[in-house]
């Protein structure tokens, strides 16, 4: 089993560079679909899974071969992948699907095949999705409507959908406390959803385009990369307000986060890098060569 691995969807080479947590050294490249652009793992069974956007597929890799082990057909456009360690189930946001075709595709961790799809109505282009282990809920982040669709992962039917900002594009989850957690790309700000009584509590103003949104569930700390500014916000899950502007490299946009070591990894896009963030002093205190424009971030603690 992979221990402290942190894997990096580069976009424009087409691979996933796997780095050492403890040495802050790429011990692998692995080669995946075209246009990598959201990654997530499930640490129960070791697997990877890479949303390969302009191959409409999702890589799945072995964590401990580092090799790709199944490529699974998706809709159009997997932005992003969600996993559900108590369902092993896989979830894409595609981004190009039309009225009438898949907007999220469902996949089996048992067998890599696609066990269902759901659409959501209208031109919504899904940019980001997460899930909620502990009650099986996903969301989707619908970056056309400036929504949130909530689906219940037992039936696949979508529960409701949540007024957020302007071009939702990424979404964190935090299972200990239910909250969800929103990158708004054009309103500068992340909101926050109430997994129970799904409404945005509050509304956190953050730097300018924020992307990806990592959460620490042993401090209850969120991270976003904001790519105009060349930073990362904290935001205190207890208070919904940002606690650290942290500066990193150039255009970042990708975060993961290792809630044992308090580490926490983003992508700096124009630098082709990973900035490593120690959780305690707010502080980057290493920065790794990766591949060709970095885009997304999956942990494996």
């Amino acid at each position: 089993m992979g221990v402290n691995l942190i894997y990096v969807a580069n976009f424009n080479d087409n691979t996933v560079s796997v780095i050492d947590g403890a040495t802050n050294a790429v011990i692998a490249t692995i080669p995946v679909g075209i246009n990598p652009a959201g990654v997530d793992v499930n640490p129960l069974t070791d697997r990877i899974y890479v949303a390969n956007r302009l191959s409409d597929n999702v890589s799945v890799i072995d964590g401990g071969t580092n090799t790709v082990i199944a490529t699974v057909p998706t809709g159009d456009e997997p932005g992003d992948a969600a996993v559900n360690i108590a369902t092993n189930a896989i979830y894409t946001a595609n981004f190009n699907s039309l009225d009438a075709t898949e907007d999220v595709t469902v996949i089996s961790g048992l067998t890599n095949t696609v066990v269902a799809t759901i659409t959501i109505p209208g031109l919504n282009l899904a940019t980001g999705i997460g899930a909620n282990p502990l009650t099986n809920r996903i969301y989707v982040a619908n970056f056309n409507f400036d929504t949130v669709s909530v689906i219940d992962g037992a039936t696949n039917a979508i529960i409701t959908n949540i007024a957020v900002q302007v071009n939702p594009f990424r979404v964190g989850v935090n299972p200990v406390t239910n909250r969800i957690y929103v990158s708004n790309f054009t309103s500068n700000t992340v909101s926050v959803i109430d997994g129970v009584t799904n409404t945005v509590i509050a509304t956190v103003p953050v730097g300018t385009t924020p992307g990806e949104v990592g959460v620490n569930t042993t401090t209850n700390a969120i991270y976003v990369p904001n790519r105009t500014t060349n930073d990362v916000s904290v935001i205190s899950g207890l208070t919904n307000t940002v606690i650290a502007t942290i500066p990193v490299g150039t255009n970042p946009n990708g975060v993961g986060v290792n809630p044992i070591t308090n580490r926490i990894y983003v992508t700096n896009q124009d630098d082709n890098s990973v900035s490593v963030i120690d959780g305690v002093t707010n502080t980057v205190i290493a920065t790794i060569p990766v591949g060709d424009r970095p885009f997304s971030v999956g942990v494996n603690p």
